[in-house]
């Protein structure tokens, strides 16, 4: 319940309770569910306050700690929020929380950054979380096999997913013509990590309880030893129906540990170990060899997955799903995870400590900035944000950015626009990629000052300071003079300060999603990303400010991209 001063007393008309002003709010002020029940949304009137869709957009209700909040934008607060959320009413609009979202201020998003990293750490959770996001503001979900003719029109708001771990959001603007271009910004959602084998039981030894896993990307090195390493991932379900569905499951305490050789024995542990070998995890004791008692036998019969797994596990799993029928599971897509929690440091709480900040800081920016975008009655073209799994491996899979994702979204979209106006085909789709831009978001390299003459002079990016245009001279981004002219203008007009960054001649660069979609769809684009440290380290470090930075960017290219645009014809 708000706790209200006297001073708030006096400012009003009549002694009314908090609850009591809210209530009668409630009689003209449209209502939205809140984030952690998206699907009452569809039952109630698609229309929001900004102050509504501040709550949403900032995580606001999932904040858990008291929040400051301004007259104005209290009288706007749905009635079930004041009675479960602990309010209290802020001096003025610049420590209100939900001003600071609506104004896009960096340090009203460290805080649920921090909470999305913790509560989302795999890829299908993280796409779980923007699903429900979405639904909560209103977004519809096209479902891939359906048939999206009549289901799109101009103003409105929609979301695909592919394999779970792969989605694309859009709004379309009001004043859509179809041909009328895309502001576009890809990034990628999976993360370095460790997934159990297909067969994930192993033998005891000295009787230890070990884990069978396999290295994504570049996990397993050096970082993961003797870390706190839990599990999750989804986990498929067939029921005694005969029907099969997924669920996501994640343990909330630490499970697996690769423990470290100690430098007693004369043996290096610099990452030059063997990952087959010597980098096994740990899971659990059994000394039933040395004290006469049964081991734990494999659960289901003979051929059953469950048989090819830890039997302690499985019963872990079935035990977090209400499973009781350990031969229910079908299969699963497991990894392990640092469960320590991403926390703020440094002496002013200017930095950010976590893991997977590669690549969910520019994932999770970018969609926070196409839910905080405007929806103007002038806008005329499709914003976009697509998240792809498997940038990490190459994204050779058909939820990767080589993939037919992406194209195949926008063509579909733009053919159930164009209805019975305007004919279909190559000519439109062709004019809408010549009228688009695409924006390649991934994290960029913070400069290291331990190893300054590592980096580049002049372009070398610091924390807490912006978006980073990343070039190179060898095609691995897609950032030319124009596209770093046009991402230049988009932060003027949205007051964010670029950076630059691109590798010394005697370094290896990396790699984005850029070059393979720019070149597929065939549109302009640039690459740009928010800096860390530490990248593909399983704990990595960005500054505290840098996930707000990156949402006021996104949102202004999305904003301002017509605009921009316009400049060049």
């Amino acid at each position: 319940m708000t706790k209200h001063s006297s001073d708030f007393l006096r400012q009003r008309s009549s002694n009314m309770s908090l609850r009591g002003v809210a209530a009668a709010n409630a009689l003209s002020t449209p209502r939205l569910s809140s984030f952690a029940n998206p699907s009452d949304f569809e039952k109630k009137q698609q229309t929001m306050s900004d102050v509504e869709k501040a709550f949403i957009v900032g995580d606001l209700a999932r904040s858990g700690k008291p929040l400051s909040i301004c007259d104005s934008c209290y009288s706007n607060i749905p009635i079930h929020r004041v009675e479960s959320l602990p309010l209290r009413l802020a001096d003025d609009r610049s420590s209100c929380f939900s001003c600071k979202v609506m104004s896009s201020d960096p340090e009203a998003f460290t805080e649920p950054f921090c909470k999305f990293l913790q509560d989302n750490p795999t890829v299908f959770h993280s796409v779980g979380y923007f699903k429900d996001k979405m639904t909560s503001l209103g977004y519809k979900e096209l479902p891939a096999r359906d048939d999206w003719s009549g289901k799109l029109e101009a103003g409105g708001k929609y979301f695909v997913t592919r394999n779970g771990t792969s989605i694309i959001a859009f709004t379309v603007g009001k004043a859509y013509k179809p041909g009328n271009g895309v502001a576009m910004v890809a990034g990628h959602i999976d993360a370095l990590t460790t997934r159990l084998k297909p067969v994930s039981n192993k033998p005891t030894k000295a009787g230890y309880v070990q884990l069978g896993v396999a290295p994504y990307a570049g996990a397993l090195n050096e970082t993961w030893w003797d870390r706190d390493l839990s599990i999750g991932g989804r986990v498929i379900v067939r029921d005694e129906s005969g029907k099969t569905s997924s669920k996501l499951v994640k343990l909330d305490w630490p499970i697996a540990r690769i423990p470290t050789l100690a430098p007693h024995f004369g043996v290096g542990m610099l990452g030059q170990n063997n990952k087959e070998t010597e980098a096994v995890p740990i899971i659990g004791l059994d000394n039933s060899d040395i004290s006469n008692t049964e081991p734990a036998k494999p659960l289901g019969p003979a051929g059953s997955f469950a048989a090819t797994q830890p039997p302690r596990l499985v019963n872990l799993i079935s035990k977090e799903l209400g499973i009781k029928d350990h031969s229910q599971i079908v299969n699963w897509e497991l990894e392990l995870f640092d469960l320590q929690p991403a926390t703020v440091g440094g002496m002013d709480k200017e930095f950010i400590f976590a893991g997977r900040i590669d690549d969910k800081l520019c994932s999770w920016a970018a969609f926070q900035g196409l839910l905080a975008s405007e929806a103007n009655d002038d806008d005329g073209v499709i914003k976009l944000v697509a998240l792809f799994d498997d940038e990490e491996i190459g994204s050779l899979l058909r939820q990767g950015a080589r993939g037919n994702f992406l194209p195949s979204v926008i063509e579909r979209t733009v053919e159930s626009l164009c209805g019975e106006t305007k004919t279909f085909g190559p000519g439109v789709i062709g004019q809408t990629y010549a009228q688009s831009f695409l924006v390649s978001a991934d994290v960029t390299h913070a400069v290291n000052p331990n190893f300054l003459g590592r980096y580049l002079e002049g372009h070398a990016p610091r924390l807490n300071v912006g978006i980073s245009i990343a070039a190179d001279s060898n095609g691995h981004m897609t950032t030319d003079s124009v596209s770093t002219a046009i991402l230049t203008r988009v932060c003027e007009l949205s007051d964010c300060t670029p950076q630059v960054f691109q590798i010394r001649n005697d370094s290896r660069s990396g790699g984005t999603v850029g070059p393979m979609l720019s070149s597929a769809m065939g549109v302009k684009a640039a690459d740009a990303g928010m800096a860390q440290l530490s990248m593909h380290s399983i704990r990595a470090t960005c500054g505290s400010l840098d996930p707000g930075l990156g949402v006021k960017f996104f949102k202004g290219f999305l904003d301002k991209w017509e605009k921009v645009d316009a400049e060049w014809q």
